[in-house]
């Protein structure tokens, strides 16, 4: 099993090509970086994690520019986003964007996607909430035309251009892997569906081994090979025995938390983890 951590990356926190290095040179095989485009004032959406809205997730750095430096300042680490909102994203920029970003970075990009949760946050860029998971489906399928196809198109209900020539194409082949993160049987089925692994959060760790056994028994009935579908769980535990059963169960990759701190905070405690991960 692979060991990633994952950062709100911020103007206030460590550098993030300071902090790429450093997870590189402890040996971590992954850095992944958080999205939110902005957080309204209105607070009409609750928050998940219950109480007022952390102060990072309104000072949260692009992720792809932070992945950018991220990819500059190192040489093999794998580069992710935990999660892009691509219901916030036109889809051919989206599509240029990944493409550059893998193609400069030699293949190192693990794109992980959701629909997001902040309705506000999407109403601001023309989403509707009741729709959002319509709306990323096609916007994924007609990214993975543009990167696939010399001349693409896609035809859709919320996405609809007619042949394009958008180039460079991602270093990797077909296209950068595409995680879907959640834990509900509606993400399960649509992993399988159009998507190359699972992305579930490690705060619902309840529901990660049986949705792990679903996930297989959907794959099979959809004539897909299940060991081709990768895990990676998001903010796991920091725990041996919670990464020892996730190791034991086939899991790809275990991805820890880092605080959006300095680097007086954050360089202590990638160094627990390294040391927990050996």
């Amino acid at each position: 099993m692979h060991h990633g951590v994952f950062i709100f990356p911020t103007d206030y926190s460590i550098r993030i090509d300071e902090l790429a290095r450093a997870v590189e040179e402890r040996g971590f095989e992954s850095l992944f970086v958080t999205e939110h485009t902005h957080i309204p004032t209105s607070r009409r959406s609750p928050f998940a994690g219950g109480g007022p809205l952390p102060k990072e997730y309104s000072h949260t750095l692009d992720p792809f520019i932070g992945l950018t430096a991220a990819a500059a300042a190192t040489k093999n680490l794998k580069l992710g986003t935990g999660i892009c909102l691509v219901i916030e994203h036109d889809p051919i920029t989206l599509a240029k964007t990944i493409a550059s970003l893998d193609l400069l970075s030699n293949g190192r990009f693990l794109f992980g996607i959701g629909a997001g949760w902040n309705a506000e946050e999407m109403e601001n860029h023309g989403t509707a909430f009741k729709t959002r998971f319509r709306l990323l489906r096609e916007r994924i399928l007609a990214m993975k035309e543009i990167w696939t196809k010399d001349e693409a198109q896609y035809h859709g209900e919320f996405v609809n251009f007619d042949a394009i020539w958008s180039y460079p194409k991602p270093a990797q082949k077909p296209h950068p892997p595409v995680l879907l993160g959640g834990e509900s049987g509606h993400t399960l089925q649509r992993v399988v569906d159009f998507c190359d692994g699972w992305f579930p959060r490690g705060r619902n760790a309840d529901a990660i081994l049986p949705g792990l056994a679903d996930l297989k028994a959907r794959a099979a009935r959809a004539g897909r090979d299940p060991g081709q579908i990768s895990v990676s769980v998001f903010g796991a535990r920091a725990e041996r025995a919670t990464l020892d059963s996730y190791a034991a169960a086939g899991i790809t990759r275990a991805i820890l938390r880092l605080p959006s701190e300095g680097r007086d905070a954050v360089l202590p405690l990638l160094d627990q983890y390294a040391k927990l991960i050996r």
